[in-house]
């Protein structure tokens, strides 16, 4: 997974609690309504040759003000999302699936600048992906800053043991025929004593109907 495996695990807290949102969470399966990315028609570059994601690792991004990120991972690095204003995430009301589209490490100085200012830019592609144009902040500016955090990852329902990882990223999107739309996160990633990496991930939004568990 991009989000486990080299890295060293640290111990958390005996009470600390993972959250259940929307009836998801480690260990439990959740099924998907296949009409959310068949009806995006063959341009889309969002492809899902399953319905069901079984959850194996979970994370949460605390955003402050704008409150939290709950993140659900199966081993094949398939991501569902949720923003909710609540930690325990009983208010979500943002949802999004995202698959990975490609993971390199930054060979040098230069390639991290590069990166850097790729993540800035108001349009954002990759190879094989078509343009995405800035979906944060609106694309009216040239140049805009990314978004930063540090996320909590939890790999089994105790809580005992987690991984941090520190991220700066970009959401882009690009319209589809008809009413629908392509998101494209890029991202800068960093767990704790671990090596750098770029990631692009593909997704798209769901609504609350088109996913149970």
């Amino acid at each position: 997974m991009i989000f486990k495996g080299l890295f060293g695990e640290r111990e958390a807290a005996s009470d600390q609690v993972i959250p259940v949102v929307r009836n998801i969470t480690i260990g439990r399966t959740v099924r998907l309504d296949p009409l959310a990315w068949r009806r995006l028609g063959a341009e889309a570059k969002f492809r899902l040759d399953t319905d069901v994601l079984e959850i194996v690792a979970q994370g949460r991004i605390n955003l402050g003000a704008d409150g939290f990120v709950h993140r659900f991972y199966t081993d094949d690095d398939l991501m569902l999302q949720m923003v909710s204003p609540d930690a325990q995430g009983q208010l979500a009301n943002d949802f999004t699936l995202f698959g990975p589209w490609s993971s390199a490490y930054p060979p040098d100085e230069t390639a991290k600048r590069r990166w850097a200012d790729r993540l800035r830019a108001r349009t954002f592609t990759d190879e094989g992906l078509p343009e995405y144009r800035r979906f944060w902040f609106g694309d009216a500016d040239e140049r805009q800053e990314p978004v930063s955090f540090w996320e909590t990852v939890y790999d089994d329902r105790s809580g005992l043991y987690f991984r941090k990882i520190y991220q700066t990223c970009m959401l882009f999107s690009r319209d589809l025929p008809g009413e629908g739309r392509e998101l494209l996160l890029a991202l800068e990633m960093q767990p704790e004593g671990g090596d750098l990496t770029h990631e692009v991930m593909v997704g798209i939004p769901l609504n609350l109907g088109e996913f149970e568990a």
